[in-house]
């Protein structure tokens, strides 16, 4: 390979997107394909796995078509993918179920019987809450159940698993993607026996567990046709999501934070060794065999501003929507709003967790509202972010990326709410960067994960005001006070 361009393949949640970068990170174009969600009964979450791949190769054929660059110009491949998906496959790689996304959520009942005892034992094993989110919990409701497709399998998969079972015939998964499952130790590196014997599951059922630098080749050549590209390209596994978006956007050094607020959020932050916040309000999650990720994740970041927007009825454009907020002061006189629309994740982990709003009266308008939403959002994220301080000390630097990104205001309102200054990514691609980096670190072209930095543009920093600050602490006590969870 002979190129200057390297490709972010991003399996998210909504879309299958593929990037193609220049190596120094500047943005070639993309190409993006918007996956189908079924909802077959109520809290049943899915996707097509198949539908997935065959998106996989579209949207890398269509960036390729974009770029108008030669096949042997791509020096490789790298893949991020949305955590928590889980497949139920034949020993031939045919998908017997669906894919059940992070927001299935049909194991409730499963969670709520597990004791106070098993929740904390399993989690100290795993870094991971016991959560409908989890392919575990998943594993465990597929058991009781007695699930067809559970009962016939050969192998459990998670999309990128399946992906590439089908272009390479390897069974392999990365640390981080094996963290998220639920049935992976972070501190041995492998699948706990423990864990595995709840969901009655068995190792040779589970993939090869791989670092995120881990090469294949030998792509399937109606595959790479299909993309446009090489069979003998190199494909790296990656990582995860979250992982990749803190590597994409510069979050890698000891107190640097990421935030990602789109639909849903996140806050992560990279760790040397195993943290594990005995409370349960964090996950810890491994990167590579010297670095986890330790975070939260929560359901209620856009989602929460989209469902005010279809309330109101409002025809403004999100932007001039959001920026009603900006006629109201600090603290939405007197509205506090606890976010739990769609359950809840970090800090609480209750998938049946209501939201509300307290302190109305009669003076208050939309933008009030508006402002309380914002708030809650972001009060949220800090209760998240605090919780991690409890684990690494408090944080020197907040990184941003996702849809409210693009809201000064809300930046605003984050810079003020944390008291630290915010930094912005240029791109939005953080995820598919990522990827494309350790594709770069893997093949020999980059020397390490911290150099990405010197190929970030970050546009200038959000500075907290200190008064805004102080009033968001008091109003902060308030919203923690009047938490119904």
């Amino acid at each position: 390979m002979s190129g200057d361009y390297v490709i972010g393949l991003d399996l998210g949640t909504t879309s299958a997107k593929a990037v193609i970068f220049h190596l120094n990170g500047k943005v070639i174009c993309e190409a993006e394909c918007l996956i189908t969600t079924y909802y077959p009964e109520s809290g049943w979450v899915e996707q097509d796995p198949n539908e997935i791949e065959s998106f996989a190769i579209k949207a890398i054929k269509d960036a390729m078509g974009k770029a108008k660059i030669e096949k042997d110009e791509v020096q490789a491949i790298g893949i991020s993918c949305a955590m928590h998906s889980l497949i139920c496959v034949d020993k031939e790689g045919k998908s017997l179920s669906k894919a059940l996304i992070w927001s299935d959520g049909r194991s409730s009942q499963q969670v709520d019987r597990f004791s106070e005892k098993e929740r904390q034992d399993l989690f100290l094993k795993t870094g991971v809450p016991i959560h409908p989110m989890t392919p575990f919990t998943k594993l465990v409701w597929m058991k009781e159940t007695e699930f067809e497709p559970y009962k016939k399998a050969a192998y459990f998969m998670s999309v990128k698993e399946y992906l590439l079972f089908h272009w390479f015939g390897e069974r392999v998964i990365d640390y981080s993607m094996a963290s998220a499952t639920g049935l992976f130790n972070p501190s041995t590196l492998g699948w706990d026996e423990a864990v595995m014997e709840v969901a009655q599951v068995d190792a040779n059922q589970l993939s090869q567990v791989v670092p995120p630098t881990y090469i294949l080749r030998g792509l399937e050549k109606k595959v790479a046709d299909g993309m446009g590209l090489l069979s003998d390209i190199p494909v790296v596994i990656g990582a995860a999501d979250g992982q990749l978006a803190n590597l994409g956007i510069g979050a890698i050094l000891p107190g640097e934070v990421a935030i990602t607020v789109g639909t849903s959020g996140a806050v992560r932050q990279f760790s040397k060794g195993v943290r594990i916040n005995e409370k349960r309000e964090t996950f810890c999650y491994a990167f590579t065999d010297e670095y986890c990720i330790i975070g939260g994740p929560s359901n209620n970041g856009g989602i929460a501003l989209q469902w005010l927007k279809e309330l109101f009825n409002s025809q403004d454009s999100y932007s001039d929507f959001i920026e009603k907020a900006g006629n109201v002061a600090p603290g939405a006189e007197g509205i506090i709003f606890h976010p739990y629309i769609n359950g809840e994740r970090a800090p609480i982990w209750n998938q049946r967790a209501t939201g509300n709003f307290s302190g109305l009266s009669i003076t208050h308008k939309q933008e009030h509202f508006i402002r309380a939403v914002l708030e809650g959002i972001t009060f949220n994220l800090y209760q998240i972010e605090r919780a991690l301080c409890r684990l690494a000390g408090e944080p020197s630097k907040i990184y941003v990326n996702g849809g409210l990104a693009r809201s000064n205001l809300w930046l605003q309102m984050l810079a003020d709410i944390f008291g630290k200054e915010v930094y912005v990514a240029e791109t939005h691609h953080s995820s598919a960067w990522g990827a494309a980096w350790t594709a770069l670190v893997a093949i020999g072209k980059r020397n390490s994960f911290d150099e990405i930095k010197d190929n970030i543009q970050l546009g200038e920093p959000i500075v907290p005001n200190e008064d805004t600050h102080r009033i968001y602490q008091e109003i902060y006590k308030e919203y923690m006070k009047r938490s119904r969870v």
